[in-house]
């Protein structure tokens, strides 16, 4: 068939699928196509992609919307047809058929085919082979239909797909239990947020010979069609094993099933579209499976233009743009045959080993090759999960030749699994079901798998990871803190992808869909710059017990260590045990707390767990006995907080900005030094939270920034130093923090507060320190993501937690 430019035609694709499923970019790119793609963010599909919309998949009126809204801000880009490779994304693709008028298979079609019970009872009703079957929505409904059933049966999710949580059950003992893992696990699965609806089918097991069958329907036609033999499936779970093309059945059997597919398809009303339709060749006649409204996944692309010559991605898109084509004659005899096998697991694990043979990339019979996996992933094969590795295809002369073409070549990829052991009874106990536990183990799995993927990971292979973003977006907040917070958060998230990093942003302001969203993406190492959680900084340290409870790598302190820097009580309490110069102080909890009377005024009182000002202003020094009871009272029953006091230390700040950990290549940047210099009368010299973040213009003009200070003593600037570090390592802070300092009039440096979680907006004090060193912002991320990586390597699992020797 002759190719034709689509020069000029908009694409809307939905989702961006796998990383191999990204290679239908470069297709559409060749044909002249302008793509535009919904998806929830952009990703490294980005190079291909002429214009995002943004929105969350499985809201489908979010969808529409942004769709609506993007057309109208675009005026001047009409798109001219949609287009989906994606299972869970057919539903979404149906909804845009209806509501923008493109082709494609209309709302009420797709879910009567994407969901399998309504699919059987379509069947039914319309004189196409099907096995009994009935909805399982509780082990009573089961109890009272299995009776109409033969064992064995096989139960699925009706809008599941990849074959996860299919299994073959040979008795109603076995069902039940089947059931019951299945419910109680399927909301692990990845994909499982973008189903619909969770609820199991129970149908009569079907015998026989499973194929595949790809084809491309225009304008209620059928234009091509390509069926491939599945091997045995591993049962009971129906792992795939592989495949060949072309088909070996006899032509009877496969034009009866292409006759079956076409049939099915017309009396379900579908018009256009590439599909994948799964059947059986059974002793009475071809029974299908299900029918997928969207090319067919895997190596499914390169079989279909390999042996007949057909793209199938080009012509989706060509169905979908409204361009005829005629019916595509396949040759007599097919181009090549193909056989193929997927890489498996007996167990779950981890990826410890994988070489992969010269052959693989110079042997002109392989055909087609991919490997999922790198070492240190996790392999969750049934029951925790239900992957694969990858798969291998070689081609040949005919079906035996490739057989054997590729029993030679799977030699040349070698891998090992090593199951996981936590170095308790899990894994090693006998069970007393085969699903025991399955959603323990497969948690475990899944976090020492990112753990170990940290620890092996090469300088060179860091660009390699997915990075999360733990942050704060304050939407239309006239806050300056919640301001300079969002914008941190999308600095880092930018700064990261332009440096070649994959990263995903995780809002705590928004906690039940970071959760959700978690499960979805599989983040190697987050960046934590969370500032609150639930609305309260309170909570704020406890971003990162959420990440150990998940087992996810993090940068930064440990959940203790910044609920300790935020308290400043107990903070004050831990470095005067030390011997840590401090300004005299004391505290109050409650307005009956007896206060230290040989404290000297003026004294400084301040919200004792708060942090970036708040909650002070140039009230907060103190002179007398009643202004002292003042702000006690405003603290303590105003904001609700206890009370720090503290001796006012009246001299120049300083900010110590440290990289490191303890032990290692650990070091204090050069210093900040703030001099208040000709304040207005009755203003006291400290940062308040208008100077600090409102360039309050009584303060503005006031207070001198030096970086690095000049002419100071370089011992005292040593000293700092020093206190600094020492402070830093008895807190056990990990990977950067910053100190705060005060110097009184006779040179003797007072340490104020240390801040694990210091802001990194272009602006912020940090990064304006490491400009010293011929570094920027993006410079300093790339620095904290090494320091956390090298503790990860150096240390085993949860040793951050463990503090540090001192």
């Amino acid at each position: 068939m002759k190719k034709c430019s689509l020069e000029g035609k908009t694409l809307l694709l939905v989702h961006t699928s796998t990383h191999k499923d990204r290679s239908f970019f470069q297709i559409f790119k060749k044909m002249g196509l302008t793509l535009v793609v919904l998806n929830k963010e952009k990703n490294q599909a980005a190079h291909y992609v002429d214009h995002w919309i943004h929105a969350d998949l499985t809201n489908y009126n979010d969808c529409i919307q942004s769709t609506k809204r993007w057309m109208n801000r675009h005026s001047d880009i009409k798109i001219d047809g949609v287009l989906n490779f994606w299972e869970e994304s057919v539903i979404l693709t149906s909804k845009l058929v209806d509501n923008f008028n493109w082709i494609g298979t209309p709302f009420h079609i797709a879910r009567r085919v994407r969901n399998k019970f309504l699919f059987r009872k379509f069947c039914q009703e319309n004189g196409i082979p099907a096995p009994k079957y009935f909805l399982a929505k509780s082990k009573e409904e089961i109890r009272s239909n299995i009776s109409s059933l033969k064992f064995p049966v096989v139960i699925k999710p009706i809008y599941g797909s990849s074959s996860a949580f299919v299994i073959k059950a040979e008795n109603t003992e076995e069902l039940l239990k089947t059931y019951e893992y299945a419910k109680n696990n399927i909301s692990t699965h990845g994909d499982a947020a973008e189903w619909d609806e969770l609820e199991f089918l129970v149908e009569e097991y079907i015998d026989g010979d499973e194929v595949d069958i790809d084809m491309l329907i225009q304008n209620g036609k059928l234009k091509y069609w390509s069926i491939s033999d599945n091997d045995q499936t591993e049962e009971p779970y129906f792992r795939e094993v592989g495949q060949n093309t072309p088909s070996n059945l006899p032509e009877k059997d496969q034009q009866d099933l292409v006759e079956l597919a076409e049939d099915t398809l017309e009396k379900l009303g579908v018009q256009d579209g590439v599909i994948h339709f799964e059947a059986k060749s059974t002793r009475n006649g071809p029974v299908p499976i299900e029918c997928n409204l969207r090319m067919g996944g895997d190596d499914v692309h390169s079989l279909n233009k390999g042996v007949w010559g057909m793209d199938l991605a080009e012509y989706a898109a060509k169905i979908a743009l409204g361009v005829y084509f005629p019916k595509f004659h396949k040759p007599e005899v097919p181009k090549t045959y193909v056989v193929g096998k997927y890489f498996l697991s007996e167990d779950s694990g981890i990826l410890t080993n994988l070489e992969i043979g010269n052959k693989i990339d110079t042997d002109p019979r392989v055909f087609d090759f991919c490997f999922h996996k790198e070492v240190g992933d996790p392999v969750l094969a049934p029951p925790q999960g239900f992957e694969y590795l990858g798969w291998l295809t070689a081609s040949g002369e005919n079906t035996i030749d490739a057989e054997d073409n590729l029993r030679d070549l799977m030699d040349e990829v070698q891998y090992d699994v090593v199951r996981y052991d936590a170095g308790s009874s899990l894994g090693r106990t006998q069970r007393k079901s085969r699903f025991d536990s399955a959603i323990v183990q497969k948690n475990h799995i899944l976090g020492a798998a990112k753990l170990e993927k940290i620890r092996r990971i090469g300088q060179q292979d860091r660009k390699k990871l997915h990075i999360g973003i733990v942050g704060n977006l304050y939407r239309g907040s006239s806050t300056p803190l919640e301001k300079y917070s969002t914008e941190t958060s999308r600095q880092l998230q930018e700064v990261l992808i332009k440096r070649g990093y994959q990263v995903t942003f995780f809002d705590f302001n928004n906690l039940p869909k970071v959760l959700t969203d978690l499960k979805r993406n599989s983040i190697d190492l987050m960046f934590n710059v969370c500032d609150r959680i639930n609305g309260t900084t309170l909570l704020q340290a406890h971003s990162g017990a959420l990440l150990d409870l998940l087992q996810i790598p993090y940068t930064g302190s440990n959940v203790f260590t910044a609920g300790l820097c935020n308290d400043k009580i107990r903070f004050k309490k831990l470095l005067q045990y030390h011997d840590i110069p401090m300004p005299a102080w004391d505290y109050a909890y409650s307005m009956d707390d007896h206060i230290n009377q040989e404290l000297q005024y003026p004294l400084i009182v301040k919200p004792a767990n708060t942090d970036g000002a708040i909650g002070l202003t140039n009230r907060s020094v103190v002179t007398n006995p009643k202004e002292l009871l003042d702000q006690l009272e405003r603290i303590i029953k105003g904001v609700g907080r206890p009370a720090l006091i503290e001796e006012f230390v009246e001299g120049d700040e300083f900010d110590v900005c440290i990289l490191g950990n303890y032990g290692e290549d650990q070091r204090a940047l050069p210093l900040t030094r703030y001099v208040f210099s000709g304040m207005k009368d009755g203003l006291w010299p400290i940062f308040t939270y208008s100077a600090k973040w409102e360039n309050d213009p009584d303060y503005r003009d006031s207070i001198i920034t030096e970086q690095p200070p000049i002419k100071v003593n370089k011992k005292l600037l040593a000293l700092i130093s020093e206190i600094a570090l020492d402070s830093y390592n008895i807190l056990d802070c990990h990977d950067y923090g910053r100190s705060e300092f005060r110097v009184d009039k006779n040179g003797n440096p007072y340490l104020i507060e240390i801040n694990t979680n210091p802001l990194l907006h272009r602006k912020s004090t940090f990064v304006d320190t490491v400009n010293l060193l011929d570094m920027d912002q993006g410079d300093l991320v790339e620095e904290i993501i090494s320091l956390a990586i090298g503790r990860y390597q150096k240390r085993p699992p949860y040793y951050h937690l463990q503090g540090n020797e001192i």
